[in-house]
């Protein structure tokens, strides 16, 4: 491996041989918080996740209780891991008590990715995750096709959520440029829309990560629940009721009646996590602020950033990769 390729490589120090190996041999485009995108397994990603990816797909023994919040970067995963946390274990720990882990930690701390927190680290360091209260809840960003076969294989439960490409494109494009290293040029508007037209974004293209949690969805529906944020926004309630009916521990006509739904709701809300200490300044595995993640949390904001050209390209492309499997999502003119 020549000097360049070696610097090509971020976080080089923690992979294996074999690993940046095959890195190399990969096909690369100009990155959004890293220098380069390498195409994995049919989806584009950074030289670090592919050996978390490789790591987590060998040794990763799932069990019929957990739950696996699957999601697009930047379409309310941090609200959803949230919502999922509270609802199953709203048994150990009431919304209303002061200790609350939800107060003190990040929902991305109850809820680990596994392609980040549980398999990153140095290629020789496997954890052994058998002891983990249960359910054990875990979040991922990696396509449906690339999950571990024991996901695949078990009764665990799935929860996607995506969000309308024109708001990802902008909140990925906003929330990349407060964490890119320095060395990083900054992205232009312009430029993070040509990459995500092209499909080049990180576990892109984005809608080939929607297909294929929307097709098994479909064809599994027992298995994997589809979300999507605008719904989950509109009513609030409704997907909450839906996510316990999913996962197993339906809300009792009491609880309904005691406003647990609503003390859920408030307590994972934006507003709330948002104000709240270990959000506005505690860190995300030491890689950026806890603060970054939590930025507006509305639809439709990116009427404020594309053209109305920009608008009429990406709806056209979704339209072509969304045509005839059912999925699609409501793009207002601007």
């Amino acid at each position: 491996m020549s000097m360049e390729d070696e610097e090509a490589i971020e976080g080089e120090h923690l992979l294996s041989q074999e690993c940046k190996n095959m890195i190399i041999s990969l096909p690369r485009e100009r990155g959004w918080r890293t220098r380069y995108l390498y195409f994995f397994q049919d989806f584009w990603c950074q030289s670090a996740e592919i050996q978390s990816i490789t790591k987590f797909q060998n040794h990763f023994q799932a069990k019929d209780t957990d739950i696996i919040i699957a999601t697009i970067p930047k379409s309310g995963t941090t609200w959803l891991k949230a919502l999922a946390f509270a609802i199953a274990n709203r048994g150990r720990f009431a919304p209303s008590e002061k200790n609350h882990p939800l107060l003190t930690s990040n929902s991305h701390a109850l809820v680990p990715f596994l392609e980040y927190t549980v398999y990153g680290g140095r290629f020789d360091h496997v954890p052994d995750l058998s002891n983990m209260v249960e359910p054990r809840l875990f979040g991922t960003h990696i396509p449906y096709h690339s999950l571990a076969k024991s996901i695949k294989d078990s009764n665990c439960k799935i929860i996607y959520i995506c969000r309308n490409p024109l708001d990802t494109v902008v909140s990925t494009w906003i929330f990349i440029n407060k964490i890119k290293p320095e060395y990083l040029p900054t992205l232009t508007l312009e430029e993070a829309f040509e990459m995500y037209c092209e499909g080049k974004i990180g576990y892109g293209p984005s809608w080939n990560h929607m297909l294929g949690y929307w097709n098994e969805s479909t064809a599994r529906p027992e298995k994997i629940l589809f979300l999507k944020y605008e719904d989950l926004k509109k009513d609030t309630i409704f997907h909450a009721k839906k996510l316990g009916e999913f996962l197993g521990c339906p809300f009792t006509i009491e609880e309904e009646n005691n406003g647990l739904i609503e003390s859920i709701i408030k307590l994972c809300s934006f507003e709330n996590m948002r104000e709240l200490e270990v959000n506005k300044s505690g860190t995300f595995a030491s890689n950026f602020e806890n603060k970054y993640l939590f930025r507006k949390a509305q639809i439709g904001d990116w009427i404020n950033y594309f053209s109305p050209s920009m608008v009429e390209k990406l709806s056209k492309i979704l339209q072509e990769k969304l045509n005839g499997s059912g999925l699609s999502f409501e793009v207002l003119h601007s």
